[in-house]
């Protein structure tokens, strides 16, 4: 059977959505535009990024709420009134603080790491975060890993390997040392334990509120923003050495990040372009996984990896590797012996492989869908 218009359209919007969310961050730190000192430079700005990132987040709150808004004005036009939507919705908003540090945590690691190495190894790196999903979802959440989660974690950790030792191969631009490239790829990896921590929390305190899942990362989006909006108040008088892309060196100067975005309209559409991507990609996600399945929603997730790559290629933002297409597949295939889509269903029909598929209380966390006391809760959410 074919997929309708409708599928067709949340597919495409997921992964174009997807892909433009890397691609304008990165765009954004190569655009150079005129300081407060009067000098014209990159714009190097992560962890203003990172909080204009979590104002995509809050849209998704926006469209949780005109969702429900719409639901309740259809109820009072039945005659058989379905489930008060205020059950689903009566959260104490404290639970979305924890995992919103988390994700303040992650992204700014991340965005920073952005800044320093290649946008393509930026999206193949966060494959990690199913090796300390795996792993946390063990300790903390009493999850039992079938031979095939730990076969797809020993894999993808083979391809970050791979990923991470074609960085060290590119002779690309003169803009990325080989320190810069290795202190980003560390800085990519470690900011997936605070998201493998986000999506453990997630599971712990909130699937049993059975909070919708546009509904979770809107306020987490909204914790998020608050909490480093004021941490960037510190940050504009820390020192950052090395790290700090701006020339007053310290960790983060939000007044010039706003001086380069006044003197630049290009620089004022990509960030403008980060945003929207990220409410629309969020959005699609969960779409895509109601419409389709978390097998389909992996699927486009990997031709998202695909598509900056090809596509920086194309920019000439990085030269060609041949490491980093053979560390891609061997990702890809971890991912998909981990959350057991694709390679080891196929091989059941086929025989080659007899035992049985993965039961509901021994899947970890990073699997797309969850059911909860038999509520379907919709995707995991992926805010970057």
């Amino acid at each position: 059977m074919g997929w309708t218009g409708k599928q067709m359209v949340l597919a495409l919007v997921m992964v174009f959505t997807g892909s433009i969310n890397t691609l304008t961050a990165k765009w954004a730190d190569r655009i150079q535009s005129v300081n407060r000192q009067g000098h014209k430079t990159t714009f190097s700005h992560p962890f203003f990024q990172a909080d204009c990132m979590f104002i995509g987040e809050m849209l998704c709150l926006a469209t949780f709420y005109l969702q429900l808004m719409i639901t309740r004005r259809s109820q009072r036009d039945t005659v058989e009134m379905a489930p008060d939507p205020h059950q689903v919705v009566d959260v104490p908003r404290y639970i979305f603080y924890l995992p919103a540090i988390c994700d303040v945590t992650a992204t700014s690691m991340m965005y920073l790491g952005l800044t320093l190495t290649y946008s393509s190894s930026f999206q193949m790196l966060r494959g990690a975060v199913i090796v300390f999903t795996g792993l946390l979802s063990v300790a903390f959440l009493g999850r039992r890993l079938r031979y095939f989660h730990w076969l797809g974690i020993v894999i993808v950790i083979g391809g970050l390997i791979i990923v991470g030792f074609s960085d060290f191969l590119v002779s690309g631009e003169d803009k990325y040392d080989i320190n810069g490239i290795i202190t980003g790829d560390l800085l990519i990896v470690a900011a997936q334990v605070f998201t493998a921590t986000q999506m453990v929390v997630e599971e712990k305190f909130l699937a049993k509120y059975k909070a919708p899942p546009l509904m979770v990362v809107g306020w987490e989006g909204v914790f998020g923003f608050l909490t480093l909006s004021v941490l960037l108040v510190p940050m504009y008088y820390i020192p950052a050495g090395k790290f700090s892309g701006n020339e007053r060196g310290v960790l983060e100067d939000a007044i010039d990040a706003f001086v380069q975005l006044s003197n630049s309209g290009t620089l004022v559409a990509s960030i403008i372009l980060t945003i929207i991507s990220i409410a629309f990609f969020n959005f699609a996600g969960v779409s895509v996984t109601k419409e389709f399945s978390a097998t389909t929603r992996m699927v486009l997730d990997s031709v998202r990896t695909l598509v900056i790559w090809l596509v920086t290629l194309a920019l000439r933002w990085q030269t060609f590797q041949y490491l980093q297409p053979i560390g891609y597949v061997v990702l890809v295939v971890g991912m998909m012996l981990y959350n057991d889509v694709l390679i080891l269903p196929f091989l059941r029909r086929r025989g080659l492989v007899r035992d049985q598929p993965s039961e509901s209380d021994s899947q970890p966390v990073i699997k797309s869908t969850d059911e909860v006391d038999g509520v379907d809760n919709g995707a995991t959410v992926e805010p970057f």
